[in-house]
């Protein structure tokens, strides 16, 4: 007897009871597209114990490879300093290949801009504390990121900008 399952027509495989036409989302590759550390100030900023201030800037960006082929880039842009002197700089991008099917196109930004990146983020903040703490600091941990929150508030930016430019 066989453990794999038989559709209507007497083909067999795994997973041939899924709806084939449904909408589909696979994780094709990922990938370190570019990583920088900077500590211009070293050895001299490891004597001072003072915190510095941080800022910490992300972007994502999407684009079609092909026939429900995308890649999502993901961007962090990290900067330590202390009064005027900058402590370290990080700054990396970090992507994937998505293969995204039977989505309707008002939702594919969407994924794109909030899926794709949700499941980049947790390597970016990986590859970002490593970069920090092999440069002699603290490991720098980003907080997680609402990206839907993100999505929907440049979403209705761009609604109320439409609106203004129309009265």
């Amino acid at each position: 007897m066989s453990e794999t399952p038989e559709n209507n027509n007497g083909a067999t495989g795994p997973g041939l009871d899924a709806p084939q036409d449904g909408p589909s989302f696979v994780v094709l590759a990922q990938y370190l597209k570019d990583l920088s550390f900077e500590s211009p100030k070293a050895p001299g900023s490891f004597q001072n114990q003072q915190s510095p201030r941080l800022e910490v800037n992300v972007d994502v960006q999407g684009r079609g490879l092909g026939p429900d082929q995308y890649e999502v880039e993901l961007s962090v842009n990290a900067r330590a300093n202390r009064d005027s002197d900058t402590i370290f700089v990080v700054e990396a991008s970090y992507g994937g290949v998505f293969e995204i099917k039977n989505l309707p196109r008002d939702q594919l930004e969407m994924v794109m801009l909030v899926e794709c990146p949700r499941l980049l983020f947790p390597f970016m903040r990986q590859i970002v504390a490593d970069a920090t703490r092999n440069g002699n600091f603290p490991p720098l941990m980003l907080e997680p990121i609402d990206f839907m929150g993100i999505f929907t508030a440049n979403q209705e930016k761009a609604r109320q900008e439409q609106l203004a430019t129309q009265s």
